[in-house]
Formats: structure tokens, sequence, C-alpha cells
């Protein structure tokens, strides 16, 4: 029985000591991801588009500029994250790139210790960028910070 009450300690000072960390990082951040792709913004738009009309983060559309450029953020419904996204689809030599820039920020630090430490700021802009490669057959190589 004891051994129960010792595990239950240490999870709530687990639990604590995440709270704690979480609460010391910042609010906000930046991140950003890019995708080099071998065709021109006007076929890679449609992939972008449905890859992202495919979330259930809901957001405002902000700024839409097709093919280069969609802005949008995170609904003022959602309390516990929030923050903008910032596409642009850029020609360069022998195709384009996209590049996604996240304005941040996460409320509870429990979450923001998650979202920093365990999954990373960069986990949904990945995600999708690898939807968009996969979507024109083409390898998904990712640079940003």
């Amino acid at each position: 029985m004891k051994w129960i009450a010792f595990v239950v300690v240490g999870l709530i000072a687990l639990i604590a000591a995440i709270a704690g960390v979480g609460s010391m990082l910042p609010r906000s951040h930046k991140a950003s991801r890019m995708l080099r792709v071998k065709r021109p913004p006007a076929d890679v738009w449609p992939m972008m588009m449905q890859v992202t009309q495919a979330s259930d983060v809901p957001v405002d559309v902000l700024d839409s500029q097709p093919p280069h450029r969609l802005v949008t953020r995170v609904t003022e419904k959602e309390k516990n994250f929030g923050g903008t996204w910032t596409i642009d689809l850029t020609p360069v030599a022998g195709g384009s790139t996209v590049s996604i820039v996240e304005d941040g920020w996460v409320a509870n630090p429990i979450f923001r210790f998650i979202s920093r430490v365990v999954i990373g700021h960069h986990a949904t802009m990945d995600g999708v960028l690898k939807k968009v490669a996969a979507g024109l057959n083409e390898e998904a190589a990712l640079s940003g910070e």
C-alpha cells in the first residue's frame, strides 16, 4: 500500500515540476519551416489549401492572395492556444518554396511545456508540409527554425 502512495506522490511531484518549468517558458513563440518543391506555386496552392482546410483548428482568414500567400489566425473561441500562420509560396529556379511562419502562444504552463519540450512547436507545420509533399509525390526535406 505504501508503494501506491509513493507513486501518487511521485506523479504529483512530476506534474508540479512540469508546471513549474512550463511557467518559466515564454507564453509566445515564433517558429518556421520551409519546403522546396519542383513545381510552381500555382500547382502547389491547391494541395496546400486541401491540407490546411482539413485541420480541426478553427481559423479566420486574414489575407489570401492565391497562389502566393495565406495568413490565418486561430479564432478567439480557442482559449488554450492561438496565433497566426503565414504561408508563403515563392517561385524559385526549378520550382518553389513553401514556408510557414507561426507566431503563436500557449496559455497553460503544462501544455506550454509539452508543446515546447515534448511535441515541439514545429510538429503541426512539419505534418502539413509532409502531407503537401506527399500529395505532390515529392520528398519532404524540411528546413527552418
